[in-house]
């Protein structure tokens, strides 16, 4: 065994039996490659990619390649998931070099880091004749490396500069990036009309907002065709619940199988404030149903999430296939279900529509059951009620087959995402266990990832916490634990939220960029300095810290934190071309137009009338409330005993309280 034997990530252990010789990315590994003066491997993935698991099996599995990278290199396998500061930094490489990027993430670097070639999947040939001719250059012509190695570090660098703009209006922007953005989306299915189709959640939770804030009716109209077409199957599991990752195709069928615990976190957040502002019972039915899903597979007993199910599992003839979990040919169909199998092809497409590959069907809806109860002159509650059991039947028979491979570590960001999740689901169906859940995992964050000294960690396995926790880490905890203080009223949360955001500032905050580094000032840089700005399937850190800094500035009546939110979201909105890259800016730029208001409930029963707000769509509402005297800056002297009191404000102006709620709703929304 290698060196990997010693590490406890997922992916790093699958990678402990390899002949080749991996270290894990650590100031010992790094050091001795420096003294060694060898060329250095950086080898990135995580455990549910499915071409890191081929490249290994044809290349890292391999004797002739491991003699190769043996002898001349110092190989590194690195965990994207607990090191994103490493994937971000050679990812930004890789795509200098080649354009684009993608995992498994091969990179060459020189003993101090630098990268100076690098790819995405190599065949085995291809990776040993690679790896030959680079290090014959080394040995014969080291001056063209690091001439080239420098170049590349000062064009890393100076993608961090971001340029001064003048313009200090910030309400310019939004029309003409939602025309452009417009332009891409696809009316059909839903999504943008390209292939693959990934969710990206941020986006679609700022289109629902713009288009609520502005009575767009077409744009609320597409959100809700794209979360239809994604709840109808394919990338939904059906079944089961839960998110593969993204689907292959246009109509969201066929997935790449890996479930993430960070896209359902934030897809629930999405269908829940969704299904407060449609009531639609499709969408009810996807939070309960992936929440299920994550208690059942990821929640562990200290209240913490798990990270991810592998894509791959063991077919019926023992191979790793991907897929093989999920998916169903037409004649078991037949056989389980029987007389009703004709209804239950016209319900999930046994036909082309739902066909993938081989004889295999990924279940998929193409009409909404009132549709198809129509065409077929059935009542709807008969053909809910089958679909309901044919779904619980199907369950049951899969659960005999073999699993797809657990990632069992515990990650900071992601438990904070779906903590997020179960308070979302919480605010729009109010059901007590998801409360319960929710509060269980913020008192695991507290207690298991974040230190005396005040730091979060990244990582948690073995009731182990490892890994200087980074901006993303913070951002997305302030987050969440900002959302808990909404439905509990409990302070604590909310010191919480401060305490992380200080820290953060202290030692995360460029003063002179205006902007956060994603990795702590305490900790050792890395050959190129990291801004995270641009919004992924997760939003990107710095838009969470804008959006935390303008709520928190709020709350505590801190002038420093909503001057710090203004400047960042000013400085990034002149740069945007590409709006579906910087949604989650977009909406933090909403909190300072003139429609944001906040809403404090002062009463006794403050929980009572939280509850009855919450189940409402008010994405421009920032809500605060308190049943006793409370010293927080905002409720500071506002309640009285005995009283219902609900102050509407807006423009850090309050208006007149008013005692009852339905009026203090209306005017909410006048």
């Amino acid at each position: 065994m290698n060196e990997l034997s010693k590490e406890t990530s997922p992916y790093l252990l699958q990678h402990a039996n390899n002949p080749v010789h991996w270290k894990a990315w650590n100031e010992t590994t790094l050091t001795q490659a420096k003294t060694s003066n060898k060329l250095i491997i950086v080898s990135i993935g995580y455990s549910a990619c499915h071409w890191c698991h081929v490249m290994e099996h044809e290349s890292f599995e391999d004797d002739e390649v491991a003699q190769t990278m043996n002898a001349n290199f110092t190989s590194i396998k690195v965990d994207r998931e607990e090191r994103p500061d490493v994937d971000a930094v050679y990812m930004k490489a890789v795509q200098i070099m080649t354009g684009q990027g993608g995992w498994p993430l091969n990179m060459i670097t020189l003993p101090d880091g630098r990268p100076i070639w690098g790819g995405t999947y190599f065949r085995k040939n291809q990776w040993i004749n690679a790896l030959e001719q680079l290090q014959e250059m080394y040995q014969s012509q080291p001056e063209k490396m690091l001439d080239y190695a420098e170049k590349l570090q000062t064009g890393l660098n100076q993608l961090s500069i971001i340029p001064e703009t003048q313009n200090e209006n910030t309400t310019d922007y939004f029309s003409p990036l939602i025309e452009k953005w417009k332009k891409s989306f696809d009316h059909e299915f839903g999504g943008m009309a390209r292939a693959p189709k990934f969710m990206m959640p941020n986006n679609y939770a700022f289109l629902m907002r713009y288009g609520h804030q502005n009575n767009d009716q077409d744009l609320l109209d597409f959100v809700d065709l794209t979360l239809t077409k994604m709840a109808y199957g394919g990338l939904f599991d059906t079944i089961d619940g839960g998110f593969s990752r993204y689907s292959v195709d246009m109509k969201w069928h066929v997935p790449h199988f890996e479930k993430m615990l960070y896209d359902n976190g934030q897809l629930v957040s999405l269908y829940a404030d969704a299904y407060k502002r449609t009531k639609n019972p499709l969408y009810k039915e996807v939070i309960e149903k992936t929440l299920a899903f994550v208690s059942r597979e990821w929640l562990t007993a200290e209240g913490a999430f798990y990270s991810a199910l592998d894509a791959d599992s063991l077919n019926p003839s023992g191979k790793l296939e991907e897929g093989a979990f999920y998916v169903w040919t037409e004649e078991e169909l037949q056989q389980i279900l029987q007389e009703d199998f004709d209804l239950f092809r016209i319900v999930f497409n046994i036909n082309p529509f739902g066909h993938w590959e081989h004889d295999h069907y990924v279940l998929i809806q193409s009409q909404s059951l009132e549709t198809i109860a129509k065409q077929n002159n059935l009542a709807i509650v008969d053909i809910q009620s089958r679909k309901k059991a044919w779904e619980k039947q199907l369950f049951e028979i899969r659960e005999n087959r073999p699993k797809p491979r657990l990632d069992d570590k515990c990650l900071t960001s992601w438990n904070a995402l779906m903590l997020k999740g179960f308070v979302d689901a919480y605010k729009a169906l109010q059901y007590p266990d998801y409360l319960k859940t929710a509060l269980a995992n913020a008192n695991f964050i507290v207690n298991k990832l974040w230190s005396a000294d005040g730091h979060l960690w990244r990582n948690y396995k073995n009731d182990q916490a490892s890994i200087n926790a980074f901006l993303e880490d913070y951002a997305i905890v302030i987050e969440a634990f900002s959302a808990l203080y909404e439905v509990t009223f409990d302070e604590q949360w909310l010191q919480n939220a401060k305490q992380l955001t200080d820290y953060s500032l202290e030692h995360f905050y460029e003063e002179k960029l205006g902007l956060f580094r994603f990795k702590s000032a305490l900790d050792e840089p890395l050959f190129a300095s990291h801004f995270e700005t641009e919004d992924n399937v997760i939003a990107a850190s710095n838009s969470i810290m804008a959006k935390n800094l303008y709520r928190l500035s709020v709350y505590f009546h801190h002038a420093y934190y909503e001057k710090i939110s203004r400047s960042m979201t000013k400085k990034i909105l002149p740069t945007i071309d590409y709006p579906s890259g910087f949604s989650n800016w977009l909406e933090a730029a909403m909190n300072f137009s003139p429609e944001q208001k906040e809403l404090a409930v002062c009463s006794p029963k403050a929980i009572h009338f939280s509850e009855k707000f919450s189940v409402q769509y008010f994405p421009n509402v920032l809500l605060a409330g308190t049943s006793k005297n409370s010293e927080l800056p905002f409720l500071s002297n506002r309640f009285q005993p005995e009283e219902d009191l609900f102050y509407v404000c807006q423009n850090k102006s309050c208006h007149w309280p008013q005692t009852d709620f339905n009026c203090a709703l209306k005017e909410l929304v006048s």
